[in-house]
């Protein structure tokens, strides 16, 4: 098994230009461009096949922060406490990566798909 070490700090946030904005000025972070997708395939923890929109940005400087604009009734969903979202890392087999959280008690919640095949791209899980 081969993980690289911690890569980003994902946070959920209402407006993506706004929250760019805003850290920029309280911490000095620039920013990469803004990826915005009309459709993202994507599988629920349920095994449901759904399409989303996604806009997110990553932090040039490190430790990176991503910015992953709300899509409500989704996981990226903004609450009254925190909206740090995720610690994300590399894993050169996601897959496998991904049923070993599940089999040690850290359900799939949401992972990237490309057709039939996930997970894909991206893998969250619950702890």
């Amino acid at each position: 098994m081969s993980a690289a070490p911690y890569f980003h700090v994902g946070i959920v946030v209402r407006d993506l230009a706004a929250a760019q904005r805003s850290l920029s000025e309280q911490l000095g972070v620039t920013w990469g461009p803004i990826l915005r997708l009309d459709v993202t395939e994507v599988r629920d923890g349920d095994g449901n096949d759904l399409l989303l929109p996604t806009a997110i940005c990553y932090s040039i400087e490190a430790p990176h922060l991503e910015l992953i604009e709300e899509v409500p009734g989704s996981v990226w969903t903004c609450n009254e406490h925190s909206n740090l979202h995720h610690i994300g890392r590399w894993h050169d087999d996601l897959p496998t990566e991904s049923a070993r959280l599940a089999s040690i008690g850290c359900p799939l919640q949401l992972c990237g798909r490309a057709g039939a095949d996930a997970p894909t791209q991206f893998a969250y899980h619950g702890t």
